[in-house]
């Protein structure tokens, strides 16, 4: 068996990983792999020098996320969550996103993100409310900072976080994000 070069091979692992891979400059896509591209419902060729505003159904939504997880990529240089994509004719799905900035000084300078579709089965298990505890609990937030951020109580916070225990039969919070995160995380 001949060996193969080690940029075919990274081409190789870009092109199948088994999640959508980007490389962003300043909020414009400057490369993605296949499985993003499919995931989004478009071209790589489309996708490549365009504005992530392009993935959002509005600006209003581009505005209302485009800076959620910019002062952890400054602190910490890694930021996640989980999100709501579109795709042009499957309509909404969520994903996984990961994102570790190169450059923290500057953090939307140079940054790989990677976007994990949850399952069906996985994405019909969650209310929106609880999805945002969820996301909030991943972020390491308080519940007095999730209701800040939620414009909610922190007791409502409290009650979801407490029937998400429940329903999921696990004892603290770091149960709960392991179970929901699945086999492998």
């Amino acid at each position: 068996m001949s060996q193969t070069p080690l940029d075919a091979m990274e081409r190789l692992a870009w092109d199948h990983a088994p999640m959508g891979l980007v490389l962003a400059q300043d909020r414009v896509i400057h490369a993605c792999n296949l499985p993003f591209a499919r995931m989004v419902g478009r071209t790589r060729e489309a996708l490549v020098g365009q504005s992530f505003r392009v993935l959002y159904s509005s600006d209003q939504e581009f505005r209302t996320i485009r800076d959620v997880g910019l002062a952890a990529l400054t602190e910490t240089g890694i930021y996640s969550d989980e999100r709501m994509m579109r795709h042009p004719e499957n309509g909404a799905f969520w994903v996984r996103f990961h994102a570790r900035t190169q450059t923290p000084e500057t953090p939307l300078s140079s940054v790989v993100m990677s976007f994990a579709p949850l399952s069906r089965a996985e994405d019909s298990r969650l209310t929106p409310r609880e999805r945002d505890v969820v996301a909030g609990l991943e972020r390491g937030e308080t519940s007095k900072e999730m209701a800040r951020r939620l414009g909610l109580s922190p007791r409502t916070v409290e009650d979801v976080r407490a029937r998400l225990l429940k329903k999921y039969a696990v004892r603290n919070a770091a149960g709960l994000i392991r179970r929901l995160a699945g086999p492998g995380l």
